[in-house]
């Protein structure tokens, strides 16, 4: 099965049908490994229990199924739930706008960014909220600055997704303090790489290294495209 998903990565399979396909062959191999059709759903929703008299090896197999990512999976819903609605009640748009007014230049939007990033780390509590959500908030703010997208695709990387396993109770603090055994605080203070991306990504901003900008045509092909996105939204607000 781990060949199997490998193979659907290479050959770029929707995700949809390369995750329920890994599950399928998942399931026909516990029969091939002599687990009986009545146990695979225990198994799936409780995980695998070893046989081994060995404790190191039993905690090691001893594990997986649903219930063993609860954890994970009930921060997700939670943060996605909480982002909904900071999202729909416009919450969101009033901190961007009143953040935007004191970030002018490049180096200060880009700092905006990156502490919104973190912000919603901490208190999203999810990886993803924390990349779309402010990529939402400061996506007009970097156009108007004539910066090209993939410098807020870089701001929210280097932010949003390097500091969120550095937060104890976000999904991927979580998830890798539970796969590793180890504290998120215990091993916070080596994750260079997490610690120094936000700080180098500023510094960028504020040198303008790397932050390339838009041509006036594709400024304007911006502002198009801006303005037939708001005339949609209305029509489907009078439908």
């Amino acid at each position: 099965p781990p060949l199997c998903v490998i193979l659907m990565v290479v050959f770029k399979m929707p995700a949809l049908p390369g995750l329920i396909g890994g599950t399928t062959l998942g399931v026909v191999f516990m029969g091939v490994q002599g687990v009986p059709p009545t146990d695979w759903g225990a198994v799936l929703n409780y995980g695998y229990e070893s046989v081994s008299e060995i404790p190191e090896i039993y905690d090691l197999l001893t594990r997986g199924g649903m219930q063993g990512m609860m954890w994970t999976i009930s921060l997700i819903m939670c943060a996605m739930t909480f982002g909904g609605i900071m999202d729909a009640s416009e919450q969101l748009k009033t901190l961007a706008e009143a953040l935007l007014k004191v970030a002018k230049s490049v180096g200060a939007v880009v700092t905006v960014t990156v502490l919104s990033c973190i912000i919603m780390n901490i208190i999203a509590c999810d990886q993803y909220l924390a990349i779309i959500l402010p990529g939402r908030m400061y996506k007009e703010a970097f156009e108007d600055l004539r910066l090209k997208q993939k410098n807020l695709s870089r701001c929210l990387e280097d932010a949003g997704t390097m500091t969120s396993s550095l937060v104890p109770w976000n999904t991927c603090g979580a998830t890798m303090s539970t796969f590793l055994g180890v504290p998120t605080f215990s091993y916070l203070p080596y994750a260079f790489l997490n610690l120094l991306n936000p700080i180098v990504s500023i510094f960028y901003g504020f040198t303008g290294i790397t932050m390339h900008k838009m041509t006036e045509e594709e400024y304007q092909k911006v502002l198009e495209q801006r303005a037939a996105d708001k005339e949609l939204a209305l029509k489907s607000l009078q439908a």
